[in-house]
């Protein structure tokens, strides 16, 4: 489904188009670029005009990790971070108050496959985290555990959001998605262990 569609029908959580294998790789070859538009016009609309991704993706993950940041010293923000829900590439953009929203999604659509599926494959990793997390603070632990899964959460979204944009602003890392320390389930067995 295209990025376009979903502007229409914003309750259809199958917005992304998922690339297949990488055919190319990016540059910051001035050549390179988005076919059809204007490398100008992305730049003015804070895309990048070399992979056609926009960092601005990047604040629904940093509103997350802000929030996590705060239940460690603030537990009763825990109902805003309850209220986070993951979003695709395609969902943030229509859902915000992006003034270049469709040029946005459109881009994406056209986007480098690489690129496109590294930033998938770092936001689905995200996402995961930070669900595991929202479901996890939903059994009432106490405040100390709670901050602690929160803190871990935060120190292991960090380097990805850095990943994602290195990948947004056309710097391909092929190494794998690690998430240092223990895994997100195991931090939260470790919480009810005696």
């Amino acid at each position: 489904m295209s990025c376009q569609r979903v502007l229409h029908e914003p309750e259809n959580r199958d917005c992304p188009m998922r690339s297949g294998p990488a055919t190319s790789s990016q540059t910051n070859d001035e050549n390179v670029g988005i076919p059809g538009i204007d490398r100008e016009r992305l730049a003015h609309a804070n895309i990048n005009p070399a992979t056609g991704l926009a960092t601005d993706y990047l604040n629904h993950f940093n509103e997350a990790i802000m929030l996590l940041e705060m239940l460690t010293a603030m537990p009763e923000c825990v109902e805003d971070f309850l209220a986070w829900h993951p979003k695709t590439y395609c969902e943030h953009f229509a859902a915000s108050s992006f003034k270049e929203r469709d040029l946005a999604m459109h881009s994406y659509e056209v986007a480098d496959p690489a690129a496109r599926r590294q930033l998938d494959e770092l936001a689905d990793t995200m996402n995961g985290i930070l669900t595991a997390t929202r479901d996890a603070l939903q059994l009432s632990l106490s405040p100390r555990a709670a901050g602690t899964l929160a803190a871990q959460a935060a120190a292991w979204l960090k380097p990805m959001v850095a990943r994602a944009g290195a990948v947004i602003n056309g710097t391909f890392m092929p190494a794998p998605i690690e998430v240092a320390g223990p895994a997100p389930q195991a931090t939260v067995d470790a919480l009810f262990e005696p």
